[in-house]
């Protein structure tokens, strides 16, 4: 069973439909109980770093988040569910991530229009599960205005004004900046790819930890 977690994100119910479309089932939750036992967890996101964690904190979900990514369990982020698994964001200076990776989300600067919205296409850095069955470089759908730079985890970018990551991948731990559940066919292959990740052994996560 898929947990997608209820923080007050605007693009929940756009999930909801994309899962509804591929047939699976899933629950939806703001309980921190319901998220430490979750089997796979899907982390939405639209809006404010700041706001974000302020609900995440509020509902005492910092830590049942951050057992489960550590113990293995599948993880999407999306967008700012993206954003939150690093240590800042330049959005709300202060205000803590999840910290999972190390670094600060950054703002877009420069003569293009921001905040970056719509079609752009991937290019693949190395090999990404999610995009298994895809094109080389497929298009999906952006709206954001801060990214976070390319790192090790970075299996694909997408350049506006700089290249940035699109979408990372470290074991059991995913997440795209981009819009699977308004990137169409592309978008929902993408759902389909991750909801196949299987749980990641304590022998696979320690490799990856030390």
């Amino acid at each position: 069973m898929t947990t997608i977690v209820d923080y007050g994100a605007g693009n929940l119910r756009s999930v909801q439909n994309t899962l509804d479309e591929i047939g699976v089932g899933y629950v939806v939750t703001s309980n921190w109980r319901e998220v430490k036992s979750a089997e796979r967890i899907i982390l939405p996101g639209v809006g404010h770093f700041g706001h974000m964690m302020a609900s995440i904190d509020r509902l005492q979900l910092r830590t049942p988040l951050l057992d489960r990514l550590h113990e293995g369990i599948p993880f999407l982020g999306i967008c700012v569910g993206l954003q939150c698994l690093f240590e800042r964001s330049e959005e709300a200076p202060g205000v803590s991530g999840l910290g999972f990776f190390p670094g600060v989300v950054k703002r877009f600067s420069g003569e293009a229009r921001i905040p970056h919205m719509g079609w752009n296409s991937l290019a693949r850095l190395k090999e990404a599960r999610l995009l298994d069955g895809l094109d080389l470089e497929p298009f999906v759908y952006f709206a954001h205005t801060y990214y976070a730079p390319l790192f090790d985890a970075t299996v694909a970018a997408c350049t506006y004004l700089q290249p940035y990551t699109a979408l990372l991948e470290q074991e059991n731990v995913c997440a795209v900046q981009f819009h699977p559940e308004k990137s169409g066919s592309v978008g929902l292959r993408v759902i389909r790819n991750f909801l196949e990740i299987p749980k990641c052994s304590l022998s696979e996560l320690s490799r990856v930890l030390t």
